[in-house]
């Protein structure tokens, strides 16, 4: 039973994604005799958590109920009061959790506020189930710096665009449609300058019902090459454009893309680009806790050699292009040695249509 519950409080907290960062996703539920009474999941960034939400919903007396919930009740006051001391004063008499809160300034603290009061708490229910759902969460709370998605695609030979530059489009709909939702739940999608001059790409999220929210768009552009007319400075979009520049950009140049509306993030200079791991501290400090990477084959290898990316998502589409000059995923100088290639590791595939995609994690110990 406690496991039916608990998946109940993490589809519950899926609910949140897009809206919550750079908070946890969280779900609760309350079960009194076997029957769940309320149910609750954290809306949006700064409102009522979970719990809060799930008492609310009652639809009877909580008082000697359990509640399941997929991460620590928090004990310290933040935008909203501790829930820990929600659940002792709503008389809750059983709590059951999925995850420790991660954040080191107050992980534990909540089950020791429950326990204190008598309630009896029970952890790591269905716990690397929340661990992966709350991944974005974990790396930045614990080192406030973004958790990097790579994603790309490429044809079944290797490539992500032809030798002329075409690479419209590689991928089916249901792959391009998955990306969206990916841009909805990161806080922001980065590419290089070569990217948009090309491209002029939207980097906006475009769902299929309409929602969604648009993650903050970052070009990594070294010396501000990047034309003031480029789509990406002139939407009609709530989340900003941020330039990654260095000081090999003009002035003159920077003021332009100021008045566009641009914030401009000036790093220092590694190997004549953007230094890459400053401009993810950079980010870290602005809360954006999640860089979904969409870069073409330079960046994604300068961004895998600064080692600042955690995940790949990589599409692979059954056509075949050829052509020795064509780009693929990953471009940059390369590893030499096969001994010295880069890893990954927790690798499952997902099928879109007749795209493959393959998902893993970088060994960074490896």
């Amino acid at each position: 039973m406690e496991i039916k519950f608990m998946k109940k409080a993490l589809e519950l907290a899926e609910n949140g994604i897009g809206y919550t960062n750079p908070n946890p996703l969280v779900g609760a539920v309350i079960v009194k005799e076997g029957n769940i009474i309320g149910e609750g999941y954290h809306e949006f960034f700064g409102g009522p958590h979970a719990e809060i939400n799930a008492f609310k919903n009652a639809t009877e007396d909580v008082t000697g109920a359990t509640m399941y919930v997929s991460l620590e009740p928090c004990s310290h006051y933040g935008k909203t009061p501790p829930c820990a001391e929600a659940i002792v004063h709503n008389g809750i008499k059983k709590v059951v959790i999925a995850m420790e809160d991660p954040n080191p300034e107050v992980s534990g603290r909540g089950i020791k506020l429950l326990r204190e009061n008598n309630i009896e708490v029970i952890t790591g229910v269905l716990q690397e189930e929340s661990r992966k759902l709350n991944e974005i969460f974990i790396k930045y709370i614990t080192t406030k710096l973004p958790f990097c998605l790579l994603k790309s695609a490429m044809t079944l030979d290797g490539k992500i665009a032809s030798v002329t530059g075409d690479s419209k489009w590689i991928t089916n709909n249901e792959s391009r449609q998955y990306v969206h939702k990916l841009r909805n739940r990161m806080s922001a999608v980065m590419v290089g300058a070569g990217t948009v001059m090309k491209d002029d790409p939207f980097l906006n999220t475009r769902l299929i019902n309409g929602d969604g929210r648009d993650p903050v768009r970052i070009i990594v552009d070294s010396s501000a090459r990047i034309p003031v007319t480029s789509t990406v400075l002139n939407l009609k979009s709530r989340a900003k454009t941020i330039i990654a520049t260095t000081t090999l950009a003009k002035d003159e140049k920077l003021k332009e893309l100021e008045k566009k509306g641009a914030e401009i993030i000036v790093t220092p200079i590694a190997e004549t680009k953007v230094d890459l791991k400053y401009l993810m501290k950079a980010l870290g400090d602005r809360d954006i806790d999640s860089v979904l990477l969409e870069g073409g084959s330079e960046l994604n290898y300068s961004a895998i050699k600064e080692n600042i990316v955690d995940k790949i998502n990589l599409f692979i589409a059954p056509k075949i292009i050829g052509g020795r000059d064509a780009k693929t995923p990953v471009g940059g100088v390369g590893i030499k040695f096969m001994k010295d290639a880069v890893h990954l590791k927790d690798i499952k595939t997902v099928t879109f249509g007749q795209d493959i995609m393959i998902e893993g994690y970088l060994d960074k110990e490896g």
